[in-house]
């Protein structure tokens, strides 16, 4: 059995011109290589997905209690 494996291949400046095109098509899994002068320098392809765990730093951050409050003479600069 013979797999065959589509690549794309793309010069720079072509990828300037349609980055977001060649994005897409990356994230729907295709193969992007970009090339310099017709040698490949990059393969774009996708991340994983990871689901991001809320709440790592919770308590990590301190504020100060004036944290909002300004003295007037600064406050007046901004008028």
């Amino acid at each position: 059995m013979t797999y065959t494996m589509v690549m794309i291949s793309v010069n720079i400046h072509e990828a300037k011109a349609n980055l977001s095109h060649y994005l897409t098509l990356a994230e729907q899994g295709e193969k992007v290589v970009f090339c310099k002068r017709n040698i490949p320098i990059v393969e774009l392809h996708p991340l994983k997905q990871q689901k991001r765990a809320l709440g790592l730093a919770k308590g990590t951050v301190w504020l100060a209690p004036d944290f909002d409050t300004l003295p007037d003479d600064v406050i007046k600069s901004f008028e």
